[in-house]
């Protein structure tokens, strides 16, 4: 290496920095324990730094200048990758990621067409459709419900998904559906989840799946107290109510951290049923609630999905779901 001493010196001050680059990880509106989307991401970071014994930067946003603040912050201390929970981090990540080329980035639940940034989508849509099959299977009543987070195409992409599954499953269902809100709040309102929840009972409902943050504990809380069951979504979270909670949506967001931490391949990758990206959860948890025939029959459907004979339509694609 046959270098001038002040290009050696700067050649040896990049590669220490580079060595010593911690991740980050920036969790969005209702916190890294909201049990549910941002918790699987802290997960997933966990299990990095368990792995490697390395150490991370973290941030919880509380509003939304915070964004592009945490980024720009991280990125001037020289992390590298850094990772964007949720969709709404997407146009501070294009403008952070710009000024900083040399760094990498990630973000989940959104696209961002930047050379330096991975962008990690789900299809949410076909495990949405297995446990809305599961929905429809379990309902004594013929009648089930969803009540989403804030109103936005890839809540929307939820629901359809499971309206498609519960269709496939029972014909004749009826789903009775519901968002908590317009505004970032809607993530983070238990309160507003039980009052939607008891609606949706009050019609004889007797399932109900909740893709809406930690909003969604007060629809498994008031699931638990009726004596009716509630389907979780992200993170698996059978455990919350053992006998109550059907099953679990979940939505490797901490298999996507994990993988972005150990180093990132820009442009976009997307995880459905196939790769491992979603699926429903079964455990101890929810055992005795899923039959074998249950099962069987989910199982077919993932099969067929994987396979491509079952199509179940993406809303986000169609804006419809139609």
């Amino acid at each position: 290496m046959n270098l001038k001493p002040a290009l050696l010196a700067t050649a040896l001050a990049t590669a220490a920095l580079a060595a010593q680059a911690q991740p980050a990880v920036i969790y969005d509106m209702g916190g890294k324990f909201d049990k549910s989307f941002n918790q699987a991401g802290f997960d997933g970071a966990e299990r990095w730094k368990k792995e490697t014994g390395k150490s991370y930067l973290e941030f919880e946003i509380s509003n939304p200048a915070q964004r592009e603040q945490a980024k720009r912050r991280m990125a001037e201390r020289g992390a590298t990758p850094i990772v964007g929970i949720g969709f709404a981090q997407g146009s501070s990540m294009e403008k952070v990621a710009k000024e900083f080329p040399k760094l990498q980035f990630a973000i989940i639940d959104s696209v961002v067409n930047v050379p330096n940034v991975q962008s990690i989508v789900f299809k949410e849509h076909e495990g949405s459709f297995l446990v809305g099959m599961m929905a429809a299977l379990a309902s004594k009543t013929g009648k089930v419900g969803f009540v989403g987070g804030m109103d936005i195409p890839l809540i929307r992409k939820f629901q359809c998904g499971y309206e498609q599954g519960a269709r496939y499953a029972n014909p004749k269902v009826e789903v009775s559906a519901n968002m908590t809100g317009t505004t970032p709040s809607a993530w983070n309102d238990p309160a507003r989840g039980t009052e939607l929840a008891k609606a949706q009972f009050a019609k004889g409902v007797d399932v109900i799946f909740a893709a809406a943050g930690g909003t969604g504990v007060g629809v498994y809380q008031t699931a638990k107290d009726a004596g009716k069951l509630a389907i979780g979504v992200d993170s698996n979270q059978n455990h919350l109510h053992p006998g109550t909670m059907l099953t679990s949506m979940v939505k490797r967001v901490d298999v996507a951290v994990y993988n972005a931490f150990k180093g990132t391949t820009p442009g976009v990758t997307v995880l459905g049923l196939k790769e491992g990206g979603v699926d429903y959860a079964l455990d101890e948890h929810n055992a005795r609630l899923v039959s074998a025939d249950m099962k069987k029959k989910v199982d077919a459907a993932k099969a067929d999905i994987i396979a491509g004979k079952i199509a179940v339509i993406d809303y986000m694609a169609k804006n419809d779901c139609k």
